[in-house]
């Protein structure tokens, strides 16, 4: 079941009293669905709450149910994309460290994709980063094939690097390769409801759809104190 995305939805439930996790998550299925996750939010007496991919808070009696994003007045900190950062699968990406790397972000990028390679250059500037690509090959055949080949090299990330800033096609993936991975980074793209690339995931949970230069870049990692 798809929920409607809306920027907040508060919504009644009408039902029993109850106070553990167990009943919160039978409370809120009843209602909406399989419960992927539950955990107690940073704030007292919520819960947080997965179904069908998105985020729902619910109270500790499970009498109402908020949708949206959770924020912390001190930092300004969206803390609900800030844990949709921490959970990503970065097993699957391909990683590239410029400096100390104290400055986390992630991105998806299509290989054949000019406003890629214009951030793949952008970031050759970038004095102190940790950079997390998920391969997201949304372009075409031809996207999938460099993807593939790409992830099959025996340096994913140099393989990556030399095609997007110098055009160095990579081999062609053995047959014997397992891209198992690439196939799961398509579905979390999708999951994600990634629609273009480059998309760009920030470690304070803001996400931006499109290339930025590396000043931009810059600006946000200083914002957010990373």
């Amino acid at each position: 079941m798809k929920l409607p995305l809306l920027a907040l939805i508060l919504a009644c439930l009408s039902l029993a009293a109850v106070a553990d996790e167990a009943d919160v998550k039978k409370a809120v299925e009843a209602r909406l669905g399989k419960v992927e996750k539950i955990v107690k939010s940073p704030m007292a007496g919520i819960w947080e709450v997965t179904v069908d991919d998105q985020t729902f808070y619910a109270d500790d009696k499970a009498n109402y149910l908020l949708f949206g994003s959770l924020h912390e007045t001190k930092t300004g900190k969206n803390l609900t994309a800030e844990r949709l950062f921490n959970s990503l699968p970065l097993e699957l990406a391909l990683k590239q460290v410029r400096g100390p790397g104290k400055n986390v972000m992630v991105t998806f990028e299509d290989p054949n994709c000019g406003y890629c390679k214009k951030l793949a250059k952008e970031i050759l500037t970038l004095k102190d980063v940790t950079v997390y690509t998920f391969l997201y090959p949304v372009l075409g055949d031809d996207s999938y094939n460099k993807s593939k080949a790409i992830w099959c090299a025996p340096d994913k990330t140099k393989a990556w690097t030399d095609w997007m800033t110098n055009g160095r096609t990579p081999p062609v993936a053995s047959a014997k390769c397992d891209t198992s991975g690439l196939d799961k980074s398509a579905q979390l793209g999708r999951k994600l409801r990634i629609n273009g690339t480059p998309a760009i995931f920030f470690a304070g949970g803001e996400r931006v759809g499109g290339y930025i230069p590396a000043q931009e870049i810059e600006k946000r990692f200083s914002e957010s104190g990373s």
